[in-house]
């Protein structure tokens, strides 16, 4: 069970990830999570409402595959293949702490101070998240993906648009963490 409690090495992951990248590309498949949305809105019935939801989504099931099967692993993994603890540099840990009251830093993989059910009680939080949850999912459809799409079909394919889409992203994030995050919280 030590193994599997443990990150894995890159030089596991990296080659299983591009195990499958190249499977579906000999299956002429692309993957990506974002566009599951699409895919669910139309069997919703939203392309009534849209062209952009008429679409055989019939084609992408296998991907719903991969969301339901990413749903359930992470469940599994987190209650059953995980002792729940993350080890993080203290210098961080301790920069979480003084700078933005995090104080369980390292003993959990998401700090109650962020992800607690009871930080949706305050309205500020829960307008931050319907807002920051708006504009992910646009920017992943305006983007024509989301990070794992891009970053892992978009790059393993040699697609230039996913390239500076993931450029954009690291920079976006950057951005975020280092200027919005502290105008916001602080």
């Amino acid at each position: 069970m030590d193994l599997i409690y443990e990150p894995w090495p890159w030089y596991v992951s990296g080659p299983l990830i591009a195990l499958v990248m190249f499977i579906l590309l000999f299956a002429g498949k692309q993957f990506g999570m974002s566009s599951n949305l699409r895919t669910m809105c139309s069997i919703g019935g939203a392309g009534k409402a849209a062209d952009f939801f008429r679409f055989d989504w019939k084609k992408e099931r296998w991907n719903l595959m991969v969301v339901i099967g990413a749903v359930i692993g992470g469940f599994l993994a987190s209650h059953y293949m995980s002792n729940n603890t993350v080890e993080i540099n203290p210098d961080i840990a301790q920069k979480l702490s003084q700078e933005y009251g995090i104080d369980s830093a390292g003993e959990a993989y998401l700090p109650p101070e962020l992800f607690a059910s009871d930080q949706l009680n305050d309205p500020f939080v829960l307008g931050i998240l319907i807002i920051g949850g708006f504009l992910v999912g646009f920017g992943a459809r305006y983007a024509g993906g989301c990070t794992s799409g891009h970053a892992i079909s978009g790059l393993s394919n040699l697609q230039l648009p996913s390239l500076i889409a993931v450029i954009g992203f690291f920079i976006g994030g950057l951005v975020m963490i280092h200027l919005l995050y502290p105008l916001i919280f602080n």
